[in-house]
């Protein structure tokens, strides 16, 4: 494995299933005796929940106003 010029590094995908690392998921790095730890931070957030912070306050927009619930979800799914 090698760390690219900007220092990235893909972390295999069996390793980030053990440690429980989803995307988006909030890291930090310490130096320990000569080891480099990865620590994730806080409990990842699941699919479902990025989901609903993605959507959250999105009524508000102006865009939206006048449509009913299910017009906005459609939208918000991407259907015609």
């Amino acid at each position: 494995m090698r760390i690219t010029s900007k220092g990235q590094v893909t972390i295999p995908q069996n390793i980030r299933e053990k440690a429980g690392l989803l995307p988006n998921t909030e890291v930090e790095f310490e130096f320990v005796r000569g080891q480099v730890i990865l620590r994730p931070l806080g409990k990842p957030k699941s699919k479902g929940w990025q989901a609903i912070e993605k959507s959250r306050g999105t009524a508000n927009e102006p865009m939206f106003r006048g449509w009913t619930t299910d017009q906005i979800m459609a939208f918000l799914r991407g259907e015609d």
